[in-house]
Order: C-alpha cells, then sequence, then structure tokens
C-alpha cells in the first residue's frame, strides 16, 4: 500500500482507533493522513466526532456529521476508500457524568477493547471524548484494556479554558475518574507543533490530491477564522496539534517527556481541582515536534510526491 523501503516487525506494531472532529478546523486532517500512512499503526478504524459548540454552519446537531464526511473525503484522496471503518460519534456533549450517549462510535471503541489481541490498544483523541466516556461507562471493564491518548486541557497546574475540553467537561471528569490510563497532551504543549503557510506550500501542496487538499483548505479556513476578529489564527502559521497523538507514539522509550500526576477533577471554568486521589495520568511535558513533522512531511512525499 505505502511506497516503503522498511517494514515494521509486526511485534513492534501496535492498534489505533484514531478519533477527531475531523471538520472542526484544518489540522485534523493531517493528523489522520499520518495515522494512516505510518505501518507502526494498526489503525483499526475512525470516530468521527463532534464539536458542538462550534457548530458554524453544520447545525449543534450535525457536526459529527460533518467530521464523518470529512474522514471519508481524505481517505478518498489518499485513494484508500473503504479501506478502514468510519464510525459515527455522538452530536453532543454528556449531560452528566452518568448517562452515556449510545454511538456508533463508543460501541466500536468497546469492541476493539474487548477482542483477545495481546497487542496494545490506543484511543488517539483529537477533540471532545465524549465517546470515550461513553464506551467506559456502558462497559466499565474496558478500561483495563486500552490506553486514552488525548490531545486537551490547559496547562497545569492551573488549568483554565482550553477548547477540547469545553466540548465536553462532563465526560474529561468520567474519564479522568475512571481507571483508565490516560496521556494527556495540554494546550501549550500542543502548539509546538507550529508550521509555517510557506512550508506547507513547499512539502505539503505538491503531494498529490490529498497534499493540494490539505494545503488548501488549511489556507482557506485561515481567512474563515480571520473573519471573527480572534488572536488565533496567527496569519501565517498554523498549529497541527493533534499530531500530538502521533508524537508520544513514536518515541524512545527512555525519553523522560512527561509528570506522572494525580488525575484532577474539573471545574465548570475548566481549572484543575487537585487532591481527588484519583489514580496518576500521564501529562505530558515534551513532543518531538522535529521527529514528528519531518515523518510527515517525508511519508506525504514518499506516497504521493510522484501523484500527478
Amino acid at each position: 500500500m505505502w511506497n516503503y523501503a522498511y517494514t515494521v516487525p509486526e511485534n513492534k506494531k501496535v492498534r489505533v482507533i484514531v478519533h477527531t472532529d475531523c471538520k472542526n478546523e484544518a489540522d485534523d486532517q493531517y493528523a489522520v493522513a499520518h495515522h494512516l500512512m505510518t505501518p507502526r499503526f494498526d489503525v483499526k478504524g475512525l470516530v468521527a466526532g463532534h464539536f458542538w459548540k462550534n457548530p458554524q454552519q453544520y447545525g449543534e446537531l450535525g457536526t459529527a456529521q460533518a467530521s464523518y464526511d470529512e474522514i471519508i473525503k481524505v481517505m478518498d484522496l489518499m485513494g484508500l476508500k473503504d479501506q478502514y471503518p468510519v464510525k459515527l460519534g455522538a452530536p453532543r456533549a454528556l449531560e452528566d457524568e452518568h448517562t452515556p450517549i449510545d454511538s456508533e462510535g463508543a460501541r466500536f471503541i468497546i469492541e476493539e477493547a474487548m477482542k483477545d489481541d495481546k497487542r496494545p490498544l490506543y484511543i488517539a483523541c483529537q477533540g471532545a471524548i465524549t465517546d470515550v466516556a461513553s464506551a467506559l461507562l456502558m462497559k466499565p471493564e474496558i478500561a483495563e484494556r486500552m490506553t486514552v491518548i488525548w490531545i486537551g486541557g490547559a496547562d497545569y497546574p492551573k488549568g483554565g479554558f482550553e477548547f477540547n475540553l469545553m466540548m465536553d467537561i462532563n465526560a474529561a471528569n468520567v474519564v479522568f475518574s475512571s481507571k483508565v490510563p490516560v496521556w494527556q497532551v495540554p494546550m501549550s504543549l500542543y502548539k509546538v507543533m507550529a508550521v509555517s503557510l510557506a512550508e506547507l506550500q513547499l512539502k505539503v501542496r505538491p503531494c498529490g490530491k490529498i497534499g493540494k487538499y490539505l494545503f488548501e483548505q488549511l489556507v482557506d479556513f485561515n481567512h474563515v477564522a480571520a473573519k471573527y476578529e480572534m488572536d488565533w489564527p496567527q496569519g501565517e502559521i498554523w498549529g497541527l496539534g493533534d499530531q500530538g497523538t502521533i508524537a508520544v507514539l513514536m518515541e524512545e522509550l527512555e525519553k523522560v517527556s512527561y509528570d506522572m500526576v494525580p488525575a484532577p477533577r474539573i471545574a465548570e471554568d475548566m481549572t484543575y481541582i487537585h487532591g481527588k486521589d484519583n489514580r496518576e495520568i500521564r501529562v505530558y511535558k515534551y513532543l518531538d515536534a522535529r521527529l514528528t513533522l519531518e515523518d510527515f512531511f517525508a511519508k506525504l512525499a514518499l506516497n504521493f510526491g510522484d501523484e500527478k
């Protein structure tokens, strides 16, 4: 399928479910493509997540469907039509910390977690974690059969506003208070995955249909977002923050790149409440941006650089 002059030993591969709010902005598409091009990852499927508090033109209950449609588009442009199952997640946040939302996405997570497979399973979450929380509420025993990687939450120790967390605070509290291993990549850290538009024009745009689309949809969104007169985006740079889910699975085990901290409770204002006697979670403090971004650029060029 891919143009690599190497293979990854089977015992080095890991199972991954990619959970993405793929149409919320313009970087999820890059992370989806990177996951699918990475031979160490046995991608079992993708779950389309909501971004209901930022509905844009899709309507509050239409954002998960928009993510679903965008995942399909990215896969089609990569020549991967029907190669991986894509499941629709919940259309909105949890109403409380006790009531799950039954969805294709939540059931898919449960199904994969319960399989008799000795390889580790990682849920790579690039948005709200509603579907992971729902899966845990529906079948708590999956907590010890998977690891949740989450791009979300503000910096420690205080916390505060962060977009992915804002989408579903209840879900974050469900996951943090459960027994599931969590690898959290907080806001200031995922921002290190910075790129310039010139770099993307040089390294991404020439790489076939998918490269052209990745570049152009980001440039288009850059102009759409500018109409709201926010500080973000800055104009000529972008953060590919969702690449953090790849970064943490690509690093050497010997790196001291995270702290183990007791999982906090999250208040309504998204600040962290400590001292809740929850089990410890990984909170990353370093990501190898050079390795991750150059790996993405190399894989895109190897696989799509000659495509006309």
